[in-house]
Parts: C-alpha cells; structure tokens; sequence
C-alpha cells in the first residue's frame, strides 16, 4: 500500500491532464485573438450585401422593361420587398455594433 505522500499512477495521470487541459485552453485563447480580422467580420457586410440584392431585385421589379423579365416580375417584387426590410434591420444593428466598436 502506497503512502498518503507518493502518487499511484493513475493519480499522477490525472493531474498530468488536467494541467494539459488548461494549457491547451489558454492556448485556444491565444489562437483566437492572434487571428486576423476578415471582411466578413464587419459588422456592415451584411446589410450592404442585402443592400446590393435589394436594389438588383428593386430593378428588375420596376424599372426592367425586358420581355422575358416580366414572367417574374411577382418574384422580384416580393423579393425587394423581403430584402429591404432585411437591409434595415440588419443596418440598424450592424451600424450600432460599429458605434460601439469604435469607441
């Protein structure tokens, strides 16, 4: 029978992975914050993509005077109409999360 002082080998195996788990954690951490920043982090990517979408669906809705177009134009118009409110709502949140980085 071991001593209360000396470690059995499935003790000492134990403590061994629970200091590796804490290494390997503080070192995810370290990964994320030495990633660099993308385009499609920022917080405006969104409503300006949607932006873009709106005013294509927004043409071909209205102003495309193109015989084949006018098949879908029912398409386009719901389509505008789904994707500008889109726009909006992700604009207003995209434009307050960019205030708040800012400062």
């Amino acid at each position: 029978m071991p001593d209360a002082d000396e470690k059995t080998p499935t003790e000492s195996g134990a403590d061994s992975t629970a200091s590796d788990a804490e290494h390997n954690a503080s070192g995810a951490d370290q990964e994320e914050e030495e990633q660099a920043p993308t385009p499609f982090d920022h917080p405006l990517f969104l409503p300006v993509l949607l932006s873009g979408l709106t005013l294509w669906f927004g043409y071909d809705g209205w102003l495309n005077t193109d015989p084949d177009m006018l098949e879908h134009v029912t398409f386009n118009r719901v389509g505008f109409g789904l994707l500008l409110v889109g726009a909006i709502y992700t604009g207003i949140g995209g434009y307050k999360e960019w205030k708040e980085d800012q400062e």
